[in-house]
């Protein structure tokens, strides 16, 4: 098991690693959408959404992956409402490629953040 850091990366906002390998697979902790600059927010599910996914594909590329390696993803939304905005675009960064997907309405998010998302990746194989 190894934990893979990059000054590139957001970093881990508490007790716990933003991205782990183990066998050739990364687990990548919930990501809120903070600029991993200055860790300002944006406002709107759009804008967060957009910044999610990029910061997800930014700890991938890091790690040796990519979204197209992507084998599961879970999001965490406040209001179920959100969900046409989200999933419209997750499928701009997905494309073709369909990870198994867990949505999961919560309450409200840490920082009043309106999307978190996790994933499963594989690194690539040369």
């Amino acid at each position: 098991m190894e934990i893979i850091e990059s000054p590139q990366m957001p970093p881990a906002g508490g007790h716990y690693s933003t991205c782990i390998e183990h066998n050739g697979v990364l687990y990548v902790s919930g990501q809120l959408p903070r600029n991993p600059v200055d860790r300002t927010i944006p406002e709107g599910i759009s804008a967060q959404t957009h910044l999610v996914l990029s910061n997800l594909k930014l700890i991938l590329h890091e790690a040796g992956s990519d979204l197209n390696n992507v084998l599961q993803m879970r999001i965490y939304i406040p209001d179920v409402n959100m969900w046409d905005e989200v999933n419209r675009i997750y499928a701009e960064y997905f494309s073709e490629h369909k990870p198994a997907r867990c949505v999961v309405p919560t309450r409200e998010l840490h920082h009043g953040c309106l999307v978190e998302m996790e994933c499963v990746s594989v690194i690539i194989s040369e």
